[in-house]
Protein backbone atom coordinates (compact mmCIF):
# COMPACT_ATOMS: atom_id res chain seq x y z
CA UNK A 1 0.00 0.00 0.00
CA UNK A 2 1.17 4.08 -1.16
CA UNK A 3 0.12 6.94 0.68
CA UNK A 4 -0.95 7.76 -2.93
CA UNK A 5 -3.45 4.31 -3.30
CA UNK A 6 -7.52 5.12 -2.95
CA UNK A 7 -8.83 6.12 -0.16
CA UNK A 8 -5.47 7.77 1.44
CA UNK A 9 -5.13 11.57 0.73
CA UNK A 10 -2.30 13.52 1.10
CA UNK A 11 -4.25 16.79 -0.12
CA UNK A 12 -3.66 18.82 2.55
CA UNK A 13 0.07 18.62 2.81
CA UNK A 14 1.20 17.51 -0.83
CA UNK A 15 1.31 21.30 -2.05
CA UNK A 16 3.04 23.00 0.92
CA UNK A 17 5.46 19.79 0.68
CA UNK A 18 5.85 20.46 -2.79
CA UNK A 19 7.31 24.15 -2.41
CA UNK A 20 9.78 22.80 -0.18
CA UNK A 21 11.36 20.22 -2.30
CA UNK A 22 10.55 21.79 -5.46
CA UNK A 23 14.67 22.18 -5.66
CA UNK A 24 15.17 18.30 -5.28
CA UNK A 25 15.80 15.47 -7.75
CA UNK A 26 15.51 11.96 -7.00
CA UNK A 27 16.76 9.96 -5.43
CA UNK A 28 17.06 11.31 -1.67
CA UNK A 29 17.93 9.88 1.50
CA UNK A 30 15.35 10.25 3.96
CA UNK A 31 16.59 9.80 8.07
CA UNK A 32 13.71 7.90 9.67
CA UNK A 33 13.73 6.66 13.10
CA UNK A 34 9.93 4.99 13.29
CA UNK A 35 8.75 8.23 15.17
CA UNK A 36 5.76 10.77 14.26
CA UNK A 37 7.48 13.09 12.28
CA UNK A 38 10.07 10.89 10.29
CA UNK A 39 7.50 8.60 9.19
CA UNK A 40 5.13 11.74 7.85
CA UNK A 41 8.28 13.04 5.84
CA UNK A 42 9.19 9.73 4.50
CA UNK A 43 5.13 9.31 3.24
CA UNK A 44 5.57 12.86 1.82
CA UNK A 45 8.53 11.95 -0.01
CA UNK A 46 7.11 8.60 -1.61
CA UNK A 47 4.09 10.44 -2.83
CA UNK A 48 6.46 13.21 -3.99
CA UNK A 49 8.17 10.80 -6.93
CA UNK A 50 11.34 11.44 -4.94
CA UNK A 51 12.81 8.41 -4.92
CA UNK A 52 13.20 7.95 -1.29
CA UNK A 53 15.84 5.68 0.54
CA UNK A 54 14.71 5.31 4.20
CA UNK A 55 18.16 5.17 6.29
CA UNK A 56 17.57 4.05 10.01
CA UNK A 57 20.27 4.71 12.41
CA UNK A 58 20.36 2.13 15.47
CA UNK A 59 22.66 4.50 17.87
CA UNK A 60 23.00 1.42 19.94
CA UNK A 61 21.48 3.36 23.03
CA UNK A 62 18.03 1.43 23.29
CA UNK A 63 17.74 -2.73 23.53
CA UNK A 64 14.97 -2.08 20.74
CA UNK A 65 17.06 -1.21 17.95
CA UNK A 66 16.34 -4.28 15.91
CA UNK A 67 12.18 -3.82 16.58
CA UNK A 68 12.74 -0.09 15.16
CA UNK A 69 15.35 -0.87 12.13
CA UNK A 70 12.03 -3.80 11.45
CA UNK A 71 9.27 -1.06 11.75
CA UNK A 72 11.41 1.43 9.54
CA UNK A 73 11.91 -1.58 6.92
CA UNK A 74 8.23 -2.36 6.68
CA UNK A 75 7.44 1.19 6.63
CA UNK A 76 9.49 1.80 3.86
CA UNK A 77 8.00 -1.41 1.93
CA UNK A 78 4.69 -0.39 2.80
CA UNK A 79 5.01 3.40 1.07
CA UNK A 80 7.40 2.20 -2.03
CA UNK A 81 10.53 3.44 -0.55
CA UNK A 82 13.78 1.50 -0.41
CA UNK A 83 15.50 0.68 3.06
CA UNK A 84 18.96 0.95 4.50
CA UNK A 85 19.96 0.15 7.84
CA UNK A 86 23.00 2.01 9.36
CA UNK A 87 24.91 1.39 13.36
CA UNK A 88 26.62 4.01 14.50
CA UNK A 89 29.15 3.11 17.81
CA UNK A 90 28.14 5.45 20.39
CA UNK A 91 31.26 5.60 23.08
CA UNK A 92 29.98 6.68 26.92
CA UNK A 93 31.10 10.58 27.85
CA UNK A 94 29.11 13.55 28.07
CA UNK A 95 26.76 15.29 25.60
CA UNK A 96 25.16 12.30 24.81
CA UNK A 97 22.46 14.17 22.34
CA UNK A 98 25.35 16.41 20.60
CA UNK A 99 27.47 12.94 20.54
CA UNK A 100 24.64 11.03 19.05
CA UNK A 101 23.07 13.78 16.38
CA UNK A 102 27.06 14.22 15.09
CA UNK A 103 27.26 10.21 14.62
CA UNK A 104 23.64 10.34 13.08
CA UNK A 105 24.27 13.17 10.22
CA UNK A 106 27.42 10.97 9.54
CA UNK A 107 25.56 7.81 9.04
CA UNK A 108 23.47 9.39 6.92
CA UNK A 109 25.77 11.23 4.53
CA UNK A 110 27.34 7.79 4.05
CA UNK A 111 24.41 6.78 3.01
CA UNK A 112 23.71 9.40 0.41
CA UNK A 113 27.30 9.28 -0.83
CA UNK A 114 27.19 5.31 -1.43
CA UNK A 115 23.45 5.69 -3.08
CA UNK A 116 24.24 8.44 -5.47
CA UNK A 117 21.06 10.34 -3.51
CA UNK A 118 21.33 14.45 -3.98
CA UNK A 119 20.40 15.22 -0.23
CA UNK A 120 19.68 14.14 3.26
CA UNK A 121 16.18 14.93 4.17
CA UNK A 122 15.99 14.95 8.14
CA UNK A 123 12.21 15.97 9.69
CA UNK A 124 12.52 18.54 11.89
CA UNK A 125 9.32 20.74 12.28
CA UNK A 126 8.66 24.13 13.37
CA UNK A 127 8.24 23.05 17.16
CA UNK A 128 12.14 21.62 16.90
CA UNK A 129 12.85 25.15 15.26
CA UNK A 130 11.09 26.66 18.38
CA UNK A 131 13.08 24.26 21.03
CA UNK A 132 16.31 24.96 19.36
CA UNK A 133 15.94 28.54 19.39
CA UNK A 134 15.50 28.26 23.19
CA UNK A 135 18.56 26.16 23.24
CA UNK A 136 20.80 28.20 22.10
CA UNK A 137 19.68 30.91 24.41
CA UNK A 138 20.69 28.64 27.12
CA UNK A 139 23.73 28.12 25.75
CA UNK A 140 24.58 31.67 25.43
CA UNK A 141 24.37 31.57 21.46
CA UNK A 142 24.54 35.01 19.23
CA UNK A 143 23.09 36.26 16.26
CA UNK A 144 23.87 33.11 14.07
CA UNK A 145 22.61 30.44 16.59
CA UNK A 146 18.91 32.67 17.54
CA UNK A 147 18.51 32.25 13.67
CA UNK A 148 18.19 28.58 14.65
CA UNK A 149 18.03 25.50 11.89
CA UNK A 150 18.29 26.49 8.12
CA UNK A 151 15.65 24.87 5.25
CA UNK A 152 18.88 24.12 3.64
CA UNK A 153 22.95 23.53 4.64
CA UNK A 154 24.71 21.53 2.50
CA UNK A 155 23.20 18.61 1.54
CA UNK A 156 21.13 18.53 4.62
CA UNK A 157 17.20 19.37 4.17
CA UNK A 158 14.15 20.23 6.26
CA UNK A 159 11.46 20.17 4.48
CA UNK A 160 9.32 20.23 7.65
CA UNK A 161 10.14 23.23 8.96
CA UNK A 162 6.74 24.96 7.81
CA UNK A 163 5.09 22.31 9.62
CA UNK A 164 4.01 21.58 13.21
CA UNK A 165 4.25 18.42 15.03
CA UNK A 166 0.64 18.38 14.74
CA UNK A 167 0.01 17.99 11.58
CA UNK A 168 2.76 15.14 11.25
CA UNK A 169 0.41 13.11 14.02
CA UNK A 170 -2.58 14.07 11.72
CA UNK A 171 -0.61 13.27 8.42
CA UNK A 172 0.20 9.32 9.86
CA UNK A 173 -3.17 8.45 11.37
CA UNK A 174 -4.93 9.80 8.09
CA UNK A 175 -2.80 7.42 5.76
CA UNK A 176 -2.69 4.49 8.95
CA UNK A 177 1.08 4.68 9.06
CA UNK A 178 2.13 3.10 12.58
CA UNK A 179 4.62 5.33 14.42
CA UNK A 180 7.45 4.63 17.11
CA UNK A 181 7.48 6.50 20.49
CA UNK A 182 10.83 6.83 21.68
CA UNK A 183 11.25 7.04 25.26
CA UNK A 184 13.94 9.10 25.45
CA UNK A 185 11.56 11.77 24.43
CA UNK A 186 9.72 11.51 28.35
CA UNK A 187 13.53 11.78 29.61
CA UNK A 188 13.59 15.24 31.20
CA UNK A 189 17.51 15.14 31.43
CA UNK A 190 17.24 15.66 27.72
CA UNK A 191 17.68 19.41 27.99
CA UNK A 192 15.60 19.14 24.51
CA UNK A 193 12.89 17.23 26.40
CA UNK A 194 12.97 19.46 29.27
CA UNK A 195 12.91 22.53 27.09
CA UNK A 196 9.57 21.06 25.09
CA UNK A 197 7.88 19.83 28.02
CA UNK A 198 8.26 22.63 30.62
CA UNK A 199 10.27 25.51 29.09
CA UNK A 200 7.93 26.28 26.15
CA UNK A 201 4.57 25.40 27.76
CA UNK A 202 4.87 27.96 30.58
CA UNK A 203 6.66 30.95 28.26
CA UNK A 204 3.35 30.26 25.91
CA UNK A 205 1.52 30.27 29.52
CA UNK A 206 2.80 33.76 30.10
CA UNK A 207 2.88 35.46 27.10
CA UNK A 208 -0.83 34.47 26.57
CA UNK A 209 -0.40 32.88 22.80
CA UNK A 210 1.43 30.12 21.16
CA UNK A 211 4.94 31.16 21.19
CA UNK A 212 6.43 27.92 18.43
CA UNK A 213 5.37 30.62 15.68
CA UNK A 214 6.87 33.06 17.00
CA UNK A 215 10.14 31.99 17.90
CA UNK A 216 10.07 30.20 14.33
CA UNK A 217 9.11 33.47 12.68
CA UNK A 218 12.15 35.77 14.82
CA UNK A 219 14.86 32.69 13.60
CA UNK A 220 13.86 33.48 9.86
CA UNK A 221 14.30 36.99 9.99
CA UNK A 222 17.75 36.78 12.09
CA UNK A 223 19.07 33.74 10.07
CA UNK A 224 18.06 36.49 6.84
CA UNK A 225 19.72 39.18 8.51
CA UNK A 226 22.90 37.15 9.77
CA UNK A 227 23.26 36.37 6.24
CA UNK A 228 23.37 39.84 5.33
CA UNK A 229 26.23 40.48 7.84
CA UNK A 230 28.42 37.61 6.35
CA UNK A 231 28.05 38.52 3.10
CA UNK A 232 29.17 41.87 4.52
CA UNK A 233 32.14 40.26 6.75
CA UNK A 234 33.09 38.75 3.92
CA UNK A 235 33.52 41.20 1.18
CA UNK A 236 35.22 43.61 3.93
CA UNK A 237 38.04 40.69 5.38
CA UNK A 238 39.64 39.57 3.51
CA UNK A 239 39.39 41.75 1.02
CA UNK A 240 42.38 43.08 -0.80
CA UNK A 241 44.58 43.10 1.81
CA UNK A 242 43.74 39.24 2.40
CA UNK A 243 44.56 38.22 6.06
CA UNK A 244 46.10 42.09 6.77
CA UNK A 245 45.32 41.71 10.41
CA UNK A 246 45.46 45.58 10.45
CA UNK A 247 42.46 45.38 8.11
CA UNK A 248 40.85 43.35 10.39
CA UNK A 249 41.75 44.89 13.57
CA UNK A 250 39.71 48.11 11.66
CA UNK A 251 36.57 46.26 10.96
CA UNK A 252 33.75 46.96 13.35
CA UNK A 253 33.72 44.56 15.95
CA UNK A 254 30.30 42.93 14.58
CA UNK A 255 31.62 42.84 11.34
CA UNK A 256 35.66 41.65 13.07
CA UNK A 257 33.58 38.77 14.79
CA UNK A 258 31.98 37.28 11.77
CA UNK A 259 35.24 37.51 9.86
CA UNK A 260 36.92 35.59 11.89
CA UNK A 261 34.44 33.02 12.60
CA UNK A 262 33.74 32.37 8.26
CA UNK A 263 37.36 32.44 8.95
CA UNK A 264 38.38 29.54 10.90
CA UNK A 265 35.54 27.48 9.65
CA UNK A 266 34.50 24.38 12.00
CA UNK A 267 34.61 23.56 14.58
CA UNK A 268 32.79 26.74 15.44
CA UNK A 269 34.70 28.88 17.46
CA UNK A 270 33.81 30.02 20.78
CA UNK A 271 33.06 33.94 21.55
CA UNK A 272 36.16 33.58 23.80
CA UNK A 273 38.57 32.27 20.68
CA UNK A 274 36.86 34.75 18.82
CA UNK A 275 38.19 37.81 20.91
CA UNK A 276 41.42 36.19 21.47
CA UNK A 277 41.67 36.30 17.58
CA UNK A 278 41.04 39.88 17.15
CA UNK A 279 43.30 40.40 20.11
CA UNK A 280 46.56 38.88 18.29
CA UNK A 281 45.03 40.85 14.97
CA UNK A 282 45.48 44.24 16.68
CA UNK A 283 48.80 43.42 18.45
CA UNK A 284 48.29 42.10 21.94
CA UNK A 285 49.39 38.97 21.19
CA UNK A 286 51.31 37.59 19.05
CA UNK A 287 49.71 34.17 19.11
CA UNK A 288 46.60 31.68 20.43
CA UNK A 289 45.42 28.40 20.79
CA UNK A 290 41.60 27.44 19.56
CA UNK A 291 39.87 24.36 19.53
CA UNK A 292 40.49 20.95 17.39
CA UNK A 293 44.11 21.76 17.62
CA UNK A 294 44.26 25.12 16.01
CA UNK A 295 45.73 27.99 16.62
CA UNK A 296 46.64 31.61 14.99
CA UNK A 297 49.96 33.48 14.73
CA UNK A 298 50.53 36.96 13.62
CA UNK A 299 53.59 37.26 11.65
CA UNK A 300 54.72 40.17 8.79
CA UNK A 301 51.39 41.91 9.58
CA UNK A 302 49.35 38.85 8.56
CA UNK A 303 47.51 36.14 10.09
CA UNK A 304 47.84 32.64 10.15
CA UNK A 305 45.84 29.84 10.77
CA UNK A 306 47.71 26.53 11.33
CA UNK A 307 45.85 23.43 11.76
CA UNK A 308 46.67 20.27 13.36
CA UNK A 309 50.23 18.30 11.29
CA UNK A 310 51.42 21.76 10.48
CA UNK A 311 49.38 22.87 7.88
CA UNK A 312 48.22 26.39 7.92
CA UNK A 313 45.74 28.20 5.62
CA UNK A 314 45.62 32.10 5.51
CA UNK A 315 42.06 33.62 4.66
CA UNK A 316 40.92 33.76 0.91
CA UNK A 317 43.50 31.59 0.22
Amino acid sequence: MTASEPGHTLAPWRERYAAAVAALEPPVVVGCSGGTDSVALLALTADAGLGPIAVHVDHGIRPDGNRERDHVAALAARLGARFDSRTVDIPPGSNLEERARDARYEALEAARVEHGATAVLVAHTTDDQAETVLLNILRGAAGTGLSGMPARRGFVVRPLLGFRRAETSALCAALGLPVLHDPMNDDEAFRRVAVRRRVLPMLSDVAGRDLVPVLARQAELLREESAFLDELAQAAWPGADGTSARALAALSPVLARRAVRQWLGPPPPSSAEVTRVLQVAAGRHRATELSGGRAVRRAAGRLHLERPGGAAAESGK
